[in-house]
Order: C-alpha cells, then sequence, then structure tokens
C-alpha cells in the first residue's frame, strides 16, 4: 500500500487568551499513614516530607495564616499531632506568576492531534511558578470554549513531549488517548534505540516513526562540519531544582544528537547549527553542544562540558517568600530564558493513519542563515 505524506509549513491559525492577572492557587492533599505518619506533629510532616517546598519558617508562616485544614477543620497549631486517617489540606494562596507569551500558532490539526509553533518564554507543563501561564492551560481554555474540534468526544489535548521554556518551535500534542498513547510510544521508542548497541544508524532511522530537527546558535566556531555526540545524561545536585540538574554525566542515561553547521561567523565568533537528536533527554541539545565546547549564544545555565556555570551544593538558602516559600535562585536554573533554540521540523507517522506527517515551524530571524535571509526579502 502506497504511505502518503502531507507536509506543512504555514501556520492555520492562531489562538490564546490573556493570563488573568493571579492565578487560583493551588490545593495539595495527604491521607495520614499509620506506618510512617501517625503520632507525627503538624510541622513536622510538612517540614520533612515537603521541604524541597519550603524551609521550616515557611511551614510555620503557612500553618499560622491557615492554609492548612485537617479534616475540613483550619489548624493553626504546628505541634498538633497527626493519628491514622487524618485528611491533610494544605492550600497554596493564589500568585502573580511571572509574565510569559500567551498566543499559539496552530502548524497542523486533525481529529487525532495538533502541532503548535510554542514561543520561547512559554512553559509546557505547570512547575514550580507557572501553574497556570502554560501550553497545557491554554489548550484546556480553547477546549471548553468550543473553538475547535477538540471538542468531539474522548478529545484530549495534552502535549506529549516537553520543549524547554525557553525553546520555540514544534510542540505536537494529543487529542484522544489513542493518539497520546501512540505518540507517546514513538518519542519513547526513539529513545530507548540509542540504549541498544545491537542497532546501527540504518535500523534506528527505519525503526523510528519520529524525527525531530532543531537550530541553535552557539558560542565558537565548530571546525568540523558534522559532528555525532553521544554524551549520556545523568542529574545532579543543585539548588533551587528540586529533582536534581541535568547535566553531562559518564554514569547518565544514553543521548544522541547529531550536529551540522549551517553557517559560521568568525567575525562574531558564534556558529548556527542543525541538530537532529534521536533521544530525548531534557536539555539534551543544550547539555551536548555546551559539553563539546560550545554553548548556546545566551544559555544563562549551562557552560562548557555540560556542566552548570556556578555551582555550590553546600549552600542551602533557608529564607523565604512572602507565601513561605522559598524565595526564587539566586543561581541560574534550566527554566531561564536568553539563549537560541528551535523546533524546527518534525516528520512523523501518524498515529492513526500511518501517513507520514512533515510540519515545519518558520525560523527566527536570528536563526536564518544569510541565503534564507535574502530569499525571504
Amino acid at each position: 500500500m502506497l504511505c502518503t505524506t502531507t507536509t506543512t509549513t504555514s501556520p492555520l491559525n492562531s489562538f490564546g487568551s490573556p493570563w488573568p492577572d493571579l492565578n487560583d492557587g493551588l490545593f495539595y492533599s495527604d491521607a495520614v499513614s499509620t506506618t510512617s505518619d501517625s503520632g507525627l506533629t503538624l510541622i513536622h510532616f510538612y517540614s520533612s516530607k515537603y521541604k524541597n517546598s519550603a524551609p521550616l519558617q515557611g511551614w510555620l508562616q503557612r500553618i499560622h495564616n491557615g492554609q492548612i485544614t485537617i479534616d475540613g477543620e483550619v489548624v493553626k497549631e504546628p505541634k498538633a499531632i497527626l493519628r491514622d486517617g487524618m485528611e491533610l489540606v494544605y492550600h497554596r494562596l493564589p500568585w502573580r506568576e511571572p509574565d510569559a507569551p500567551y498566543l499559539l500558532q496552530v502548524l497542523y490539526e486533525d481529529n487525532d492531534m495538533i502541532a503548535l509553533n510554542k514561543p520561547a518564554g512559554l512553559q509546557v507543563l505547570p512547575g514550580g511558578l507557572f501553574q497556570q501561564r502554560t501550553v497545557l492551560m491554554q489548550l484546556q481554555w480553547r477546549a471548553s470554549k468550543g473553538s475547535s474540534s477538540l471538542e468531539t468526544q474522548g478529545s484530549h489535548p495534552v502535549p506529549v513531549h516537553r520543549l524547554g521554556r525557553g525553546t520555540s518551535g514544534i510542540l505536537l500534542c494529543a487529542k484522544t488517548m489513542v493518539a497520546k498513547t501512540s505518540l507517546a510510544a514513538f518519542f519513547a521508542e526513539g529513545t530507548s534505540l540509542i540504549g541498544d548497541s545491537s542497532n546501527t544508524d540504518m535500523k534506528q532511522s527505519k525503526r523510528r516513526k519520529i524525527s525531530k530537527i532543531y537550530r541553535a546558535l552557539v558560542n565558537g566556531i565548530l571546525k568540523q562540519d558534522k559532528i555525532i555526540i553521544k554524551q549520556p545524561i545523568g542529574t545532579m545536585r543543585y539548588p533551587g531544582v528540586a529533582k536534581g540538574l541535568y547535566v553531562a554525566s559518564a554514569s547518565g542515561k544514553p543521548a544522541l544528537s547529531k550536529v551540522e553547521v549551517l553557517e559560521r561567523d568568525s567575525q562574531l565568533n558564534q556558529t548556527l547549527v542543525q541538530v537532529e537528536i534521536e533521544s530525548g533527554r531534557p536539555h539534551q541539545i543544550r547539555i551536548h553542544l555546551s559539553f563539546i565546547g560550545h554553548p548556546l549564544l545566551g544559555d544563562p545555565l549551562y557552560d562548557v562540558g555540560g556542566q552548570p556555570m556556578c555551582f555550590d551544593s553546600e549552600h542551602e538558602d533557608e529564607s523565604f517568600a512572602e507565601d513561605g516559600g522559598y524565595e526564587r535562585p539566586a543561581k541560574p536554573v534550566p527554566g531561564d530564558c536568553g539563549y537560541y533554540l528551535h523546533a524546527h521540523q518534525l516528520v512523523l507517522s501518524h498515529p492513526t493513519t500511518n501517513e507520514v506527517i512533515k510540519i515545519t515551524a518558520s525560523l527566527p530571524p536570528i536563526l536564518r542563515t544569510q541565503a534564507e535571509t535574502e530569499e525571504l526579502m
């Protein structure tokens, strides 16, 4: 049977709603367990179980503010004893999230999936200070307004992979559970093949059902025209990143990036590159390019070697913000923007029809070659 191909290069439309000044806050629920929690004081429970959320004094402030209930009743006594079966709820008060863009371009859409052109500065999923100002929230708002086929029965608009907050370009989202399962499997299969030493590059390319190509601008002049980077990526302790910072690590998980030089600028000491990733480790391109000595231009976090620019694992800041949580880290964190990285092209097998879909997100001016700029003019 012949396989048809659909190619999209121009946005179909745009959508997005302005962000409200404050978000809705959050509610976190816990049930007291006999084996581990019964007999603890309220302050001990929260300051030990959720020490990454706030320091001891911050949790004391939250309790005194009446932000915690036990079985539906506000409790302001930090030394209240917990008993088996109690239901605890912590209310994180509404706050103003940092500024973020909200308009999203639709590059491709059918009943199963939607591909968006995400702007730099917009987070994909809730996390940290961004609980409302995310791509996911805009998708949910769009569905609730009934402005598209997202309202069809069984629709489930969810991003199936991540782009860093500072990264722009193609973001693929599933609109049904079937599509979500298939697309997530495509991404997972691509990553798993990297760790299989029995696979040749040809076998991998034949088996992969999704391919991602990025544009990036890096510091320095790459001498080689093409480079394959196979540096594993792992995590390290880092202030302000609860689950650890992803870095180049010999003991990490396999990762592979194919880098091709598009244009060198000796006057500005920078190189424009195309990167195809055959795995999907967090911040992989930023880590790999910095590992070979060419960090992304403007990257506030990763330095030569694929490590953070500044790091002091022994220092722990116990100061807290107005809501009791930790102050924003003084050192750079992964969500900080400033670098130039764009998810430019994506090719995949459609999750239900197997049709080959090719999607392109237009390049920011700074990531175009001189020839591409002249062609547009």
